[in-house]
């Protein structure tokens, strides 16, 4: 048995992943989805929500729960906070797990992945709504992501604007992500022409990363969480 410590991507939290945590609790792992700060509503104030706040959250559980040989997953935007909870205790965790995470890079922000124009386009959008990114709508979540048009819905009501600092602050490292024992999961739909980013790509080959292929898109936990759950169960194994 294992514990996974799981953390919702942008604009989402601990409800995105009860599907997934419902399913590895039937394999008999213990399952702690976590809504990190400035995630829980859209009317709180987000000003002094930084990227550190949200790994603060993640290694408080850690030592609260007195957590040991745990699979801290990041999907997406927390790929960059699960990577950076797993260096700082890694004396606690077993693996980090990437679901189409971006992966943290030391001084680099998220927003770094993105080309220079649409990062300073992002900028202005968390300028101009009170410090928090929007979250998309209902049909550019659902376009060739392998959900239905009402799935979509259904999340995108329950989004929240992400806390804007969190995609822009520089991550932290104290020892290269190569060493770190990590489970990189790609969601095939997610890349049209099947292009991986080239610092995904990097890490294939090297003897503590596995890679795992699952047919479907950017949202595994909503669109094909029996399949996420297996993957993870396999993962622990």
């Amino acid at each position: 048995m294992k514990t996974f410590v799981l953390i919702p991507g942008p604009w989402m939290g601990a409800w995105a992943w009860e599907p997934v945590a419902r399913r590895l609790r039937g394999y008999g792992h213990r399952a702690l989805p976590v809504t990190l700060p400035g995630l829980s509503r859209a009317d709180t104030d987000v000003s002094a929500v930084g990227l550190d706040t949200h790994v603060g959250t993640v290694l408080a559980l850690l030592e609260a729960e007195d957590l040991h040989d745990v699979v801290v997953v990041g999907h997406s935007y927390s790929g960059i906070v699960a990577g950076q909870a797993a260096d700082r205790a890694f004396h606690r965790v077993a693996r980090t797990v990437f679901v189409e995470g971006f992966l943290p890079h030391h001084g680099k922000s998220m927003l770094h992945a993105f080309p220079e124009r649409q990062h300073a386009a992002e900028l202005r959008l968390i300028e101009d709504n009170n410090g928090r990114w929007p979250p998309p709508d209902a049909q550019v979540v659902a376009e060739g992501q392998g959900l239905s048009l009402r799935q979509a819905r259904q999340m995108t009501e329950r989004f929240v604007g992400h806390p804007g600092r969190t995609i822009a602050e520089p991550a932290v490292l104290t020892r290269p992500l190569e060493q770190q024992r990590a489970t990189y999961i790609i969601c095939s739909l997610e890349h049209f022409g099947g292009r991986i980013a080239d610092d995904v790509r990097a890490m294939r080959g090297l003897p503590n990363w596995r890679f795992e292929t699952l047919d479907t898109g950017h949202w595994p936990m909503i669109s094909a969480p029996a399949r996420l759950a297996e993957v993870l169960h396999r993962t622990a194994g």
